[in-house]
């Protein structure tokens, strides 16, 4: 009650406010002991860099990547506007720790996204004016307070700013240990103080050519000389390809030099020096992150520059799905068949919009070696839509560190849209990184990538393509892998991106590439007992049998130590097999990477036409990639549907003679050891079926003896009595099959490509238990005469002496 009186009318207003100044001065005491703590860690931190003699300090301005991970369900993400704002909030947040820094470069880069260098997301911005009027009237509450009580504030300070400057100087003097390397070192923090850092300033690439200055790949005579970059190959490039796409870009041209950071320089036409170039070039020399140091390690940089301040507001940005507007939709479905996807829908998305960072919660923490291979990118295209190959390119220009990116190279398999001429030229001259090979007959996507290859400087070849966009932290996983271990093939994950509203759409992990016969390319999980086994983690690399064949990195020189692909492949199909099992064969490994993410769009149908028979062609190159690759596997192959590319007089599937030399010049293992040891749970037995031939109506066993057959009593250790029945529907024993003559059967040497060898058996619904003879017009079977002969009659499905059983069955 004596108290009571305290707290009437004023005095409640005077204890409130007091006890807000207490609730204050407590905040400021925590806020000073947080930055304490984070000068003392940024010390740790500078004092192991000073140590491995790296500067960090001028890798303190690279802006970490915008786009964090969000653990949420994709439906969910989407459910409502206000909701979605939110989410965007968590995924575009700025780290504190470089708003300082970031907001000084801003003044001198109108290029930067205001949202990122702030902080501060669109949805705070909304409430940040209602909250500054509180603030306001807070403070003016408890303003007389906090001046009564300012005396033991300024003290608290006085010993906590005393802390704090013993440990800055202690930073200053480390500053000056690292700085005082070079006194170039000195020009270039300065000049960090007026321009955006490499990471987050896209026109950091070479200045782009002249119009008189020549590009060339070789001097060859199926080579033609064309300005801005453009490269048209001949039609003689088909002929020559054992001779020319074999082989890496020559690069001792004295016309046509190409250092040692990708810039092309002409010998005969020099230019004047870009100041703005060389400064950038500094930058790159003297921050250790960019430096080709052996041993120095770094953080996979999440990198996502653009030219201008993203629309948040923009169809189909962050990857969420696009929708049509309903007076469009007829156009939109007309437009359907030029990509066999939403055209009208992808023209409306930003080339280059941001998408969610999908990949594992670990892998923006990994560490990369800061001396990784450059990487020459390779788009092979024909027709494809203008703005999913735009989108494709400017995904690897915004997300790629640019000293890893030697040059994009865009190989055009003979187009006739217009705009992927003259107006792709244009477009794509204002990037110098890109290069444009044009090939004057259609070659097929096969031909046409070892055309780039060819063309390539890059120590690392990266095949993409393109209607596929890159996210970020995509290309130093891949990179890192080849860098640990050259013979190492690695893919990224490759995630979806609908054709219908052209949403980003995240994948199961532990996916891989695996076949099922006959050479059937698909996906499969890891099996939950060999991750529970070999405790994978979701960012760990991922043993692939096969590859996808569209997104890959390998090292350039192993990729022609290999061979290449096979020259004799046409167009497209069957490639993938054969350098996968190439490579897995022939020593190397491949494995996809978690924490490198590509979204592609997966198309129901191609908008482009082969030059040749589609289903002929791909059957074809499969039948070359089997005779070289399989061994005595091949027959189940054949055995699933392809007995007619045996005949060699209907397909021909070319001269093998060349890749089987290679493949024995490689010391390369057999397909046995790859079943084993690579893809050990796929299903291969090598017959469908064996043991003795059990009828069912006289209840003995066939018998070959003495060329006789005849029936007996069974006996499984009886050699006599052993028959397989072979993926080619022959009834073999040894080396010779069972043949019908006339009424009888006789045995003759096996011969694969004889179709009257062939014996229908469990292939029918009707007579499942019969031998029948599949070449004949009318259905015979083979029967067990009463006195223990072999006869051929009339099938009758419920004649028991027409019933045979096999002691096993594998298919």
């Amino acid at each position: 009650m004596k108290f009571r009186k305290y707290f009437r009318g004023s005095g409640r207003v005077l204890a409130f406010v007091f006890i807000a100044s207490v609730i204050w001065l407590l905040f400021d005491m925590a806020a000073l002991r947080i930055s304490i703590n984070d000068v003392n860690q940024d010390l740790k931190e500078r004092e192991i860099v000073l140590n491995q003699g790296r500067r960090k300090g001028n890798v303190e301005g690279v802006l970490k990547h915008p786009l964090q991970k969000v653990n949420i369900d994709k439906r969910e993400f989407f459910k409502n506007r206000n909701r979605f704002e939110r989410k965007v909030d968590e995924v575009y947040r700025k780290w504190p720790k470089f708003r300082t820094e970031t907001q000084a470069l801003l003044k001198h880069d109108k290029h930067l996204n205001p949202m990122l260098v702030t902080g501060k997301s669109f949805v705070e911005q909304k409430e940040e004016i209602n909250q500054s009027k509180v603030n306001q009237t807070v403070k003016s509450l408890v303003k007389g307070t906090i001046i009564s009580i300012s005396p033991k504030i300024n003290e608290t300070k006085t010993v906590i700013n005393g802390k704090v400057n013993s440990i800055t100087a202690k930073i200053n003097k480390i500053n000056a240990a690292v700085n005082g390397q070079t006194e170039a070192n000195l020009d270039v923090k300065a000049h960090l103080l007026t321009k955006a850092l490499p990471a987050v300033q896209e026109k950091m690439y070479p200045p782009a050519l002249k119009e008189n200055t020549v590009v060339k790949i070789r001097q060859t005579n199926d080579t033609l000389l064309m300005s801005r970059n453009e490269v048209h190959v001949d039609a003689g490039l088909q002929k020559n390809l054992s001779n020319d796409l074999l082989k890496p870009a020559e690069t001792d041209n004295p016309k046509n030099i190409i250092d040692n950071r990708g810039n092309h320089i002409n010998t005969l036409n020099k230019t004047k020096p870009d100041i703005t170039q060389k400064a950038a070039e500094e930058v790159l020399r003297s921050t250790s992150v960019w430096a080709r140091r052996s041993g120095g390690l770094h953080k996979v940089m999440a990198l996502d520059v653009t030219d201008m301040p993203r629309d948040l507001q923009a169809m189909g940005q962050f990857g969420q799905p696009a929708r049509v507007p309903r007076d469009k939709e007829l156009e939109s479905r007309r437009r359907w068949s030029e990509g066999y996807f939403n055209v009208f829908l992808s023209e409306q998305i930003p080339i280059d919009r941001a998408i969610p960072d999908t990949r594992p919660q670990t892998c923006s923490e990994n560490l990369v070696h800061d001396d990784l291979p450059n990487t020459s990118v390779i788009f092979c295209f024909v027709d494809e839509v203008w703005s999913t190959l735009l989108r494709s390119v400017h995904s690897v220009l915004n997300r790629s560190p640019p000293h890893l990116l030697k040059e994009i190279i865009l190989v055009d398999d003979c187009s006739t849209k217009d705009y992927l001429k003259e107006q792709l030229d244009v477009y794509m001259s204002q990037f110098p990184k890109v290069r444009i090979i044009r090939l004057k007959e259609r070659q097929g996507l096969i031909r046409a990538r070892m055309a780039g290859a060819s063309a390539a400087t890059g120590e690392v070849l990266t095949f993409l393509d393109s209607h596929i966009e890159c996210n970020v932290g995509w290309l130093e996983p891949l990179l890192e892998r080849v860098y640990l271990d050259r013979k190492k093939v690695v893919c990224p994950v490759i995630e979806v991106i609908s054709d219908k509203d052209m949403s980003y759409m995240l994948v199961d992990n532990f996916q891989r590439g695996i076949f099922r016969w006959p050479l059937v390319f698909g996906w499969s999980a890891l099996p939950e007992e060999y991750i529970r086994k070999n405790q994978v983690k979701d960012s760990d690399p991922i043993r692939c049998p096969v590859m996808a064949g569209g997104l890959f990195s390998i090292d350039k020189s192993y990729f022609y130590e290999l061979g290449a692909y096979d020259p004799g492949l046409d167009v497209w199909g069957g490639e993938n097999m054969e350098i996968s099992f190439k490579i897995w064969m022939c020593g190397g490994e491949i494995e996809i990477i978690p924490c490198s993410r590509v979204g592609h769009i997966f198309r129901g149908d191609n908008p482009y036409k082969f030059p040749k028979d589609r289903v002929k062609t791909v059957e074809r190159n499969l039948a070359r990639v089997v005779e070289v690759w399989l061994d005595e596997y091949k027959e189940i192959f054949y055995g699933h549907g392809y007995h007619h590319l045996l005949d060699k007089s209907v397909t021909d599937i070319g001269n093998l003679t060349e890749q089987i030399q290679l493949r024995e010049k490689l010391k390369c293992k057999s397909f046995k050891w790859y079943l084993e040891n690579v893809y050990p749970d796929l299903d291969a037995p090598l017959v469908k079926a064996e043991g003795v031939i059990f009828n069912a109506g006289a209840r003995k066993c066939l018998v070959f003896q003495n060329g006789i057959f005849f029936l007996d009593k069974c006996d499984v250790t009886n050699k006599s009595q052993q028959f397989s029945y072979t993926w080619l529907r022959m009834l073999r024993q040894n080396t010779s099959c069972l043949t019908p003559q006339e009424m009888q059967i006789i045995m003759e040497p096996c011969d694969n490509t004889k179709p009257h060898l062939r014996w229908m058996h469990k292939s029918g619904k009707v007579l499942t238990d019969h031998v029948m003879i599949e070449s004949h017009s009318q259905p015979i079977c083979l029967e067990a005469g009463v006195k223990a002969g072999i006869y051929l009659k009339n099938c009758d499905a419920i004649n028991s002496f027409q019933k045979w059983q096999f002691t096993h069955y594998y298919a």
